[in-house]
């Protein structure tokens, strides 16, 4: 039963630990020759997805765009979009104007394209026209000439009615005047004695004094109270007159000023048709005649109402405003003469970003208010009749902005707001709402997708297209030249130097690598164009005016160097003992395993000591770390296939009799994945049959219930860990490497110092496809096999598990008994 060589044993070739690329196949010198390539290349079910969605024009075919990775997402859905070049939707112009009946409620206008900045235009020089032209016409001469004529109409009957007044009461020795009250003269009746007009309050004072018999005085109180009645009927009838003055004067000025008004207002109503244009002008022209004060003004004077007020202080609110403000235009969506859908990439979506905003207008004394010039338009709005491309993340967490965005597509109207912030408070102003007609382009990640689809309703009535985009392509001469564009574009867009043939070997080489599989290489070119601008920086350094395959090698052992501390550090707690970990020798019942550490984005593998116990009992399998709540689900699956794997090879004809234990020796942390599961069924069949396992080969891959290897991830970390151990632990001796599934054998991309190790014959890569093959590398003895008898061939291992089962189920039934 002695260990078998290992030079007897079926490792694996050189070449076949890695893909290399040869730089001789790379159809161009420099990166500076690749040819560009137009094409999503790799992504045609993405692409299909995104056309669909993006052509079609349904409720809530809103598109969730996952999988895509790097840095300018935005600018490649945008890219993408232009590429489909889809039908330009008829998006009108839009405008707020005054609502001269509510105004708290702006009207919205909605016109054909590229008519809102010229009716805006056409407003303010007819204003400014009313403006000059309405004085002129005031004080020309036809006009001073009617209006005097109604004056003097009115002067005459006023005149009438006083005179007539003043006769009655001189009879009886009255007299109309005026008594000055602060600043004002205000008509009052004065008895007159001796000639003079006399106060009625000093009658009292001249009847004490002996200058007037009492009821003489008696008799001017009483007539003085009669003439005041009769003066108050006479004094309203004058203030009808001036009412009535006024009236036709302002019916005078309407008539005057219509001329110029209905001039302005038909000709706007002709050039921009249209029932709610139409409307809004006929509000403007009764406006303007309803309200013709401010444009008796020329330009530049002070308009009535325009002083101070007496007390010295500032004039707030809409006051200090241009009276002139409520006839302007409010342009907040204009189109120019493209057939174009507008594509926007929102890079902060944040609510006013977003949705607009009604800005406040703040006078001297801290008050605020707003009104429909206040208006501000967002990017839903700017991207109406075509794409809004934002990132999912900042969507979620911006206050405010994914109830809003939920609300306006599933009604397809967009109310302007600001965002509600307390406690301040919102504006009185309610818009009147947008119909809406914009295409939300959500990028975000698998998980955030699959969260917000289960999680949240309304999702996935709004965003019915899933794009994803797939992070690996198969590899072919078209991924060639693509990573040479992606090169050349990289090198021009930020003036490094070109890519030689290596250096572009070197990052597929990488690129397959990180895809995981030979046959398949990368799409995430975010990462690759890192590594590349690290080449170009060591390039500059080295003074070379190419970037070359060395570069490339370096730039990626120096980003190594940047984040491998803590594998070091574990390295070297291996290499002084203080993790036990063995590469020599052989142990009954203890493998070496292999795990994957990820930190910050660093993968790296890290050996660890498995190890297994058996015993009486009929507790059956005790996993260790799930006692100790340091497993994960995964693992205690591998744990039950385990015991099923046992039951289905040994206990068809007696009960499993046995308390056995596994563990990871020395783990402290949580333990999850099945990839070791092969590799404690290794142990545990060591432990029950008594035969040591080569501590020089370490071991990584599930298995299932029939004993077959089932591949793994990160197999070439795993690799390399134990490689880096065996080094700096014992060295190379030649009998060391390690146990892969054979499924496995397509996704090595190894180090070259891995590969220089093989091919010396100092290390040794070893695939099998069952447990049977792994226990006899391990043990050296053969795995064995049941007869027709159905027992195990004798001293295989086996036979001496399964006589160890045979023994403790035997040995348990006595003491029972």
């Amino acid at each position: 039963m002695a260990n078998k060589p290992m030079n007897s044993l079926a490792g694996l070739p050189p070449e076949k630990l890695r893909w290399k690329c040869d730089p001789a196949t790379i159809p161009f010198a420099t990166t500076a020759e690749a040819e560009p390539v137009k094409e999503l290349l790799g992504q045609e079910r993405a692409f299909r997805a995104l056309k669909m969605g993006v052509e079609l024009n349904a409720p809530g075919f809103n598109i969730f765009v996952c999988g895509l990775a790097g840095t300018s997402r935005g600018g490649t859905i945008t890219h993408l979009i232009d590429q489909i070049h889809p039908p330009a939707k008829a998006s009108l112009d839009r405008c707020y104007v005054n609502n001269f009946k509510s105004p708290d409620r702006p009207r919205l206008l909605a016109m054909p394209r590229g008519h809102a900045n010229g009716f805006k235009k056409d407003m303010q020089s007819g204003i400014e026209f009313l403006r000059r032209r309405i004085p002129q016409v005031f004080e020309g001469e036809p006009f001073q000439r009617q209006k005097g004529r109604i004056v003097d109409r009115f002067t005459v009957r006023e005149k009438e009615l006083m005179d007539d007044f003043t006769r009655r009461i001189a009879r009886d020795q009255f007299a109309l005047g005026h008594m000055q009250v602060g600043a004002v003269a205000l008509p009052e009746i004065f008895p007159v004695l001796e000639g003079q007009m006399v106060p009625i309050e000093d009658i009292p004072k001249m009847v004490h004094e002996g200058k007037l018999e009492t009821m003489v005085a008696e008799d001017l109180e009483r007539k003085y109270e009669q003439f005041r009645q009769e003066f108050t009927v006479v004094y309203r009838k004058t203030l009808t007159l001036s009412r009535e003055l006024a009236g036709e004067l302002s019916y005078l000025e309407q008539e005057a000023a219509s001329v110029l008004v209905d001039g302005f207002i038909e000709e706007l109503k002709e050039k921009y048709s249209g029932a709610t244009v139409a409307e809004y002008l006929e509000e403007v022209r009764h406006s303007i005649l309803d309200n013709l004060d401010p444009f008796k003004e020329r330009e530049g004077e002070e308009e009535p109402g325009g002083a101070p007020p007496p007390d010295g202080g500032q004039r707030s609110g809409l006051a200090e405003r241009d009276p002139f403000r409520l006839y302007g235009v409010n342009v907040i969506l204009a189109h120019n003469d493209e057939d174009k859908s507008p594509v926007i990439f929102e890079t902060t979506p944040t609510y006013t970003n977003l949705f607009g905003t009604i800005q406040r207008s703040y006078d001297s004394r801290g008050g605020w208010n707003s009104d429909f010039m206040d208006l501000r338009p967002g990017s839903v709005l700017r991207a109406d009749g075509g794409f809004l491309v934002m990132y999912a993340y900042d969507t979620l967490t911006e206050a405010g902005v994914w109830r809003t965005l939920k609300r306006m597509l599933n009604h397809t109207k967009l109310e302007i707001q600001p965002v509600e912030m307390f406690p301040f408070g919102t504006s009185a102003l309610k818009p009147e709402p947008i119909d809406i007609d914009v295409k939300i382009i959500l990028i975000g990640d698998r998980h955030m997708y699959e969260v917000l689809y289960e999680y949240e309703e309304d999702f996935r009535k709004i965003f019915k297209v899933r794009v994803e985009f797939d992070e690996e392509m198969v590899m072919s001469d078209a991924v060639v030249r693509h990573y040479g564009d992606r090169l050349r574009q990289l090198s021009e867009q930020e003036k490094i130097g070109p890519f030689d043939r290596t250096a572009v070997a070197g990052m597929l080489e990488h690129g397959v690598r990180l895809a995981g599989r030979r046959n398949k290489v990368t799409a995430r070119f975010a990462e690759l164009a890192d590594l590349a601008r690290e080449a170009a920086y060591i390039a500059r350094q080295d003074g070379a005016q190419l970037v070359n395959g060395a570069h490339v090698r370096r730039a990626r052992e120096a980003r190594i160097e940047r984040h491998n501390l803590t594998e070091t550090k574990i390295r070297e707690m291996i290499e002084e003992g203080t993790l036990l970990i063995e590469a020599d020798g052989a142990r009954v019942g203890q493998v070496n395993g292999l795990s994957v550490l990820e930190i910050g984005g660093y993968a790296f593998g890290k050996p660890v000591r498995i190890t297994a116990s058996a015993a009486l009992g009929k507790t059956g399998l005790i996993n260790v770390e799930r006692e100790a709540h340091l497993s994960g689900s995964f693992h205690d699956k591998g744990m039950q296939i385990i015991a099923g794997y046992l039951r289905t090879k040994f206990a068809q004809d007696k009960p499993l009799s046995l308390a056995a234990s596994i563990c990871f020796e020395q783990s402290y942390s949580g333990v999850d994945g099945d990839s070791a599961s092969s590799t404690e069924l290794y142990a545990l069949l060591s432990a029950l049959s008594g035969l040591p396992i080569r501590q020089d080969i370490a071991v990584t891959g599930s298995v299932n219930q029939q004993g077959d290897i089932q591949p793994i991830g990160g197999v070439n970390q795993k690799i390399e860990g134990f490689f880096d151990v065996c080094r700096v632990k014992s060295g190379l001796t030649g009998r060391q490497g390690v146990m892969i599934p054979s499924e496995n054998i397509e996704d090595l991309m190894l180090r070259d110092d891995v590969i220089e190790a093989v091919a010396a014959g100092k290390f040794h890569i070893l695939p099998v496809s069952c447990l049977e093959e792994g226990i006899e590398i391990l043990t050296g003895v053969k795995a064995g096999r049941r007869d027709s008898k159905g027992t195990f061939e004798p001293d295989t291992v086996y036979a001496l598990v399964d006589r160890r089962l045979h023994e403790m189920a035997t040995i348990l039934k006595s003491f029972e008994s």
